[in-house]
């Protein structure tokens, strides 16, 4: 994560977008007289909706969370894919 002034971003938008979808991260945007906003890229953006979206299910999250367990532990299956 970046933080940079106002002025900065104004100066140098270019460069701000060209960063946060290299690094695939956000930047903030810090205003004097006003709250700060936040600059990401689409992708990252999209992903971490999902991720939210997965995760807003109590279910679903306890069901993501033993799965991430289980690979973490070694008892998980390499599968091959079936030809169509």
């Amino acid at each position: 994560m970046r933080v940079v002034s106002f002025t900065e971003a104004r100066n140098g938008l270019n460069q701000v977008l060209n960063q946060v979808e290299d690094d695939a991260d956000f930047t903030v945007i810090h205003r004097r007289d006003h709250a700060d906003a936040v600059v990401m890229g689409l992708d990252y953006f999209n992903s971490m909706m999902e991720t939210i979206h997965l995760l807003e299910s109590p279910e679903n999250a306890k069901r993501l969370m033993e799965s991430i367990k289980q690979y973490k532990e070694g008892k998980t299956k390499v599968r091959e894919l079936l030809d169509d």
